[in-house]
């Protein structure tokens, strides 16, 4: 599979942005040899030790170097409501949509554009801050993106620049002849005071197998706030493999929600440095799972400095043969004093054969903390299952409302208006197949 994906990164060499910057095409070289160094991660590595890409293995992918123009789409899927005014880019097997697309009117101070865009428009800018906050060499997924990336999006706002109405980013894979493999890239720039709520949807719109290798760097000045919300509904033969990471200046705020209903095998990892006094992050998840399928969620945050707090909360539902993977790792470093944070892991097992391996860590090297961490897994509350069948609710509809508001209540914390009716419908849809409702 190394091999392969060296020859995509030949084949696609000519169409790749920017390839006359020499900083960028010294950037890809140098993330390839990462790549092709280390090959792909292996439960042999402790970071995957539950996780395997096995799977990734036996396809073989191709790669897409100029947008299928027979692809057509009379209208891209959205989480929002009808009304809502939002800025919105859509892709299409990694690659940028503008008939679908619609920027609408940003105010002052506010960019948002295509990665091969920015690319054109201010190569110095972008320059100075893609990539700093990325150890491929550690990642070679990661490094395999900076090698290939292709296309994304680049978000920057000024300081003191609010944005009123949301970012929604929607990905549709499937649409190739073959199966296809992408590798987005996105920057996410806050300056001081800034504030932005993005929502990414990833969707589909055939099936043929594909691969998503996304990744995103998130930085946060002092002061800013970003909301950064995501639905992964891909198809069941996809594979999902995305990673944020994230830098928080003083007093910053980063407020993060994933939910995975999609892809025979997803990794969602995050990776946040509160590097600020006074920086706080929620790192929140959901999942539904069932089948054969395999989702990973896999966070660090790094406490690198007094008075930061972090809180992350994943609830899973998880059926037939399928297997979910929580590790979460909570670093408090010698100097961050008056630390606070919280992480726990909830799932529910509805067969027997269903699997969760959580793994929640606490990395403490400070003495005034306050830090805690949890899992737990079981079937639903015979009790309450019980209670409702004794007041004349049929078995499956009782089991699905315990469902419902077992994840709704993660759900109810999200501050983007509309997106929770949205993903509340997702939950009932996945719950509609598991009964059998035509």
């Amino acid at each position: 599979m190394t091999q392969a994906f060296s020859e995509h990164f030949g084949a696609l060499q000519d169409h790749l942005p920017g390839q006359d910057l020499p900083w960028l095409t010294d950037l890809r070289a140098r993330g390839l040899k990462r790549f092709t160094d280390s090959g792909l991660p292996t439960p042999r590595w402790e970071s995957w030790k539950y996780t395997s890409l096995r799977p990734i293995e036996k396809v073989d992918f191709a790669a897409e170097g100029v947008p299928r123009a027979c692809v057509s789409i009379d209208r891209a899927p959205s989480l929002l409501p009808d009304a809502t005014e939002s800025h919105r880019l859509v892709f299409v097997d990694g690659h940028f949509r503008s008939d679908l697309s619609s920027l609408g009117t940003l105010p002052k101070g506010a960019s948002l554009l295509p990665l091969s865009e920015q690319l054109a428009n201010d190569p110095d800018w972008l320059a100075g801050h893609l990539d700093h906050l990325n150890d491929a060499a550690a990642q070679p997924m990661l490094a395999l993106n900076t090698a290939m990336m292709m296309n994304g999006f680049v978000l920057h706002l000024e300081r003191g620049t609010i944005l009123p109405h949301p970012v929604e980013v929607i990905h549709l894979g499937g649409a190739g002849a073959a199966p296809l493999a992408y590798h987005p890239r996105n920057l996410v720039i806050l300056d001081e005071g800034s504030q932005a709520t993005l929502i990414e949807h990833f969707s589909h719109i055939g099936e043929q197998a594909y691969l998503n290798n996304a990744f995103t760097e998130v930085s946060i000045g002092q002061g800013a706030i970003l909301r950064h919300y995501k639905l992964q509904a891909d198809a069941l033969n996809a594979f999902h493999l995305a990673t944020v990471k994230a830098e928080l200046g003083r007093d910053a705020s980063y407020d993060s929600f994933v939910m995975t209903t999609g892809a025979r095998l997803s990794r969602n990892e995050a990776s946040v440095r509160l590097a600020g006094e006074g920086a706080n992050c929620h790192l929140n998840g959901a999942y539904l799972v069932r089948g054969e399928q395999h989702c990973d969620n896999t966070t660090v945050v790094d406490h690198l400095v007094p008075n930061t707090t972090c809180r992350e909360v994943f609830k899973g539902v998880i059926d037939d043969r399928a297997r979910a993977v929580f590790q979460g790792k909570l670093k408090v470093h010698r100097d961050a004093q008056q630390t606070n944070g919280h992480q726990l892991s909830k799932a529910l097992l509805l067969s027997d054969k269903a699997e969760i391996d959580a793994k929640p860590e606490l990395e403490i090297y400070a003495d005034d903390v306050v830090c805690s961490h949890g899992a737990t897994a079981g079937d639903l509350d015979h009790d309450a299952l019980f209670y409702l069948r004794a007041r004349g609710i049929p078995e499956a509809l009782a089991r699905s409302m315990l469902i419902e508001a077992f994840l709704g209540e993660s759900i109810d914390q999200i501050a983007a208006e509309g997106l929770c009716p949205a993903l509340m419908t997702s939950i009932g849809h996945w719950l509609a197949d598991t009964r059998g409702d035509a």
